[in-house]
């Protein structure tokens, strides 16, 4: 029979018992018998299927946390090697601190040796240890003068025979005659000679033994308050020393021309007539000064020595030309005082150098530099008044006369150029 699937049928009967239902579908030859295994089948196979992307996604989430572990031991990897390099550089740059200091530790060690201190640290063993080290270095000069004899001390310098002294012992001498420690005398000839700074260089022709340099030292790095020690021939007193200590640093001292001496130490270590000449020593031995004054006529406890930084600075000028030429520049001036602003109605607070007169002809003068053109009374005395006021070198403040003068002579040499900062105060009448 057959059935219109578009139209309603109906039909009577019982319900279909399930069993007839099972019975009529396996004898049904509309139903495949056939359909049952490949269900079986994909049902198989979907399940291996779901076994394989299991396993592939057990496998990606496997290879994924390796990879995650990979690169996150890469990144520590990195940090540790980044703290290694940060360490390596820290040890590296205390082992170049600790060799710096070993290196200091064995210099010092060195010094200490040379001077034969030992494991002594008394300052009375130093001192005798310091003298027994330089006193063959230290001679005695006597000159013959056209009035009469002048007695002073000096120092070797070097292996050529010269010996360094002041300009006042040896100047206008007829005849120097130098005598060594252990007796032998010598007859000298001046090698050169600065007045303005009382420094001369004699020479002698002595045997190699007898000639046993200082070492000059360094006097900038001299501390007021250090040990110091002068050797000499006080009053013909051959071989003396004394001790004492460093009084003040950067005086300012007339020499014999009249010129002013910067940068001058002052010590109470004993000095007389006959030291001059003679070398002031630190504790290492070495020359920081020439003992070249005293404030009176005996001793007092006050004596001032040239710088070893000043010799040093002229000592090739005086072996090669036999001269120094002194930095010039034509003016003589005074100190800025408050007295000094009243009257001339400078600013406030300046400070400087006032120019009171201006050597025509001088750099200065070439310039166009003015000194002082009227006198008052100021400060007790009748003072040229109305010239420029120096205030500043080079960019640099000059709070007075001094350090211009200690300014000049530490940088500039003739030939050089220097930038003077000024005021000026135009007379109202102009």
């Amino acid at each position: 029979m057959a059935i219109n699937l578009a139209e309603e049928t109906s039909f009577e009967g019982r319900l279909p018992d399930p069993k007839d239902s099972e019975e009529a579908n396996l004898e049904n030859p509309l139903v495949d018998p056939s359909e049952d295994k490949t269900t079986k089948k994909l049902e198989n196979r979907f399940g291996s299927r779901l076994l394989t992307v299991s396993l592939a996604i057990l496998l990606i989430f496997s290879a994924g946390f390796s990879a995650f572990n990979h690169i996150d031991s890469g990144r520590r990897i990195g940090d540790l090697t980044n703290q290694m390099s940060t360490l390596t550089s820290s040890v590296q740059s205390l082992n170049a601190k600790l060799l710096d200091s070993n290196t200091k530790i064995n210099s010092l060690t060195q010094t200490l040796t040379e001077l034969g201190l030992g494991d002594s640290t008394s300052d009375d063993n130093i001192i005798t240890l310091i003298y027994e080290q330089v006193k063959e270095s230290v001679v005695l000069i006597k000159s013959t003068l056209p009035q009469g004899t002048a007695t002073g001390s000096g120092f070797i310098f070097d292996t050529e025979g010269r010996i360094v002294t002041n300009d006042h012992v040896i100047d206008g001498a007829n005849s120097i005659i130098v005598t060594f420690i252990n007796g032998t005398i010598l007859q000298a000839s001046v090698v050169g000679a600065d007045p303005y700074s009382d420094i001369a260089v004699i020479k002698v022709e002595a045997p190699a033994t007898l000639l046993v340099p200082l070492k000059l030292g360094n006097s900038s790095a001299l501390k007021v308050g250090e040990t110091v020690l002068a050797i000499g021939n006080p009053y013909g007193l051959a071989d003396t020393l004394t001790t004492g200590i460093v009084s003040a640093l950067g005086r300012e001292m007339d020499s014999a021309s009249g010129y002013p001496i910067v940068d001058v130490i002052q010590t109470d270590a004993a000095i007389n007539p006959g030291n001059s000449g003679g070398p002031l020593l630190n504790m290492r031995g070495e020359v920081i000064g020439i003992n070249t004054a005293i404030a009176s006529q005996s001793s007092t406890g006050i004596g001032f020595a040239v710088p070893s930084n000043t010799i040093t600075r002229e000592l090739s000028s005086l072996i090669s030309t036999g001269k120094y030429d002194q930095v010039y520049i034509g003016i003589q001036g005074i100190d800025v005082t408050p007295s000094i602003i009243s009257d001339m109605s400078l600013p406030k607070g300046t400070h400087g150098t006032l120019l009171t007169s201006v050597t025509r002809g001088s750099p200065s003068d070439f310039a166009g530099l003015k000194g002082g053109t009227r006198y008052a009374f100021v400060d007790g005395t009748y003072t040229p008044l109305g010239g420029d006021v120096i205030t500043a070198a080079d960019g640099l403040e000059m709070k007075g006369l001094y350090d211009l003068i200690l300014y000049m002579q530490r940088n500039k040499r003739p030939g050089d150029v220097i930038t003077l900062t000024i005021i000026r105060i135009v007379p109202r009448w102009l």
